[in-house]
């Protein structure tokens, strides 16, 4: 494993968690002592995504992620808890084939909810696609 800070490919692991659907590592780079985190998982089974018009595309992890990174933008919001909730995501769907992309928004939705509500409003008017004040009112209420 190369350090991604300066490229030396000699590393120690400080600290091993296995989690739900990866084992976290966190590790040092024996040249320059600075720190970093590594995730390994098993390599996924094909999955599909089945959009509103019926096109049908495979499951981007990093699709969903980034969504929700732009939806936490500028909040105090780790990338460990963005990262749970996409591991939330591909536990729920990891026995089927095909999911609706409506099942990916609501686990992320639900998930923000609970963990910060503006991160929720700003994905809601996305996925929701808000047309007008009203719809955010509408969503603000809900909160």
């Amino acid at each position: 494993m190369r350090c991604p800070y300066c490229s030396h490919a000699e590393t120690k692991v400080t600290d091993k968690r296995d989690v739900k659907v990866s084992t976290r590592r966190r590790r040092e780079c024996l040249k320059c002592k600075k720190r970093f985190t590594t995730y390994e998982k098993l390599e996924p089974i094909e999955k599909y995504v089945v959009k509103k018009d019926g096109r049908r595309e495979l499951f981007n992890r990093d699709k969903a992620f980034l969504g929700i990174i732009k939806a936490c933008e500028k909040r105090n919001i780790g990338h460990d808890k963005i990262e749970s909730i996409v591991n939330l995501i591909e536990e729920k769907i990891k026995n089927k084939k095909e999911v609706p992309t409506k099942q990916i928004g609501e686990i992320i939705m639900k998930n923000l909810k609970k963990l910060d509500k503006v991160a929720y409003i700003r994905f809601a008017s996305v996925y929701r696609d808000f047309e007008d004040i009203d719809d955010f009112k509408k969503a603000i209420k809900e909160v």
